[in-house]
Formats: C-alpha cells, sequence, structure tokens
C-alpha cells in the first residue's frame, strides 16, 4: 500500500511541474517578447521608403515596443502569482 501511495505522490508531482511548464502565460509572454524583439529591430533597422509608405509613422518600432511590452507583462504576471500546486486529496 505504501508503495502504491508513494507513486501516486510521485505522479502528482510531476503533473503540478507539467502543469507549470506548460502555464499559457509563459507561452504567451515568451512568443511576444521574442516577435517584439525581432518586430522592433525590424523598426529600429526601417528605411526612409519603409517609413514613406506608412505615411511617416515607423509601425514596426511602435508594434514591437507594444509586443515587448505584452510579453514582458505575461512573463511578469507569471513571476508574481505562479500557478498553485494542485490539493492533495486525502481518503
Amino acid at each position: 500500500m505504501s508503495e502504491l501511495h508513494d507513486e501516486v505522490t510521485e505522479l502528482e508531482r510531476k503533473s503540478a511541474s507539467a502543469a507549470r511548464l506548460f502555464d499559457i502565460r509563459r507561452i504567451i509572454g515568451g512568443l511576444f517578447t521574442l516577435y517584439g524583439v525581432i518586430v522592433t529591430v525590424a523598426g529600429v533597422m526601417a528605411s526612409d521608403a519603409d517609413l514613406k509608405k506608412a505615411q511617416g509613422i515607423n509601425i514596426n518600432l511602435w508594434t514591437g515596443l507594444g509586443m515587448l511590452a505584452l510579453g514582458v507583462f505575461f512573463l511578469t504576471w507569471l513571476k508574481l502569482r505562479p500557478l498553485a500546486p494542485p490539493d492533495p486529496e486525502t481518503p
């Protein structure tokens, strides 16, 4: 009986770790941060012709900065409010 209890406890621990690893905030924050860096760099490297097409607004720069801010927000939210482990059920 003790072996079964130990095995169930181990599976619960692994399940909680997997849930924290695949928390949607981590995925969204990471992707928005990565894409935000790419789009911001594209905005910094924009040519005069690119700016003329967008009526003088460096849309890549502003969009990239917005994406970076959103990505950092999600990652900060994940850090400040981590996913709580499930309460063990008592028989």
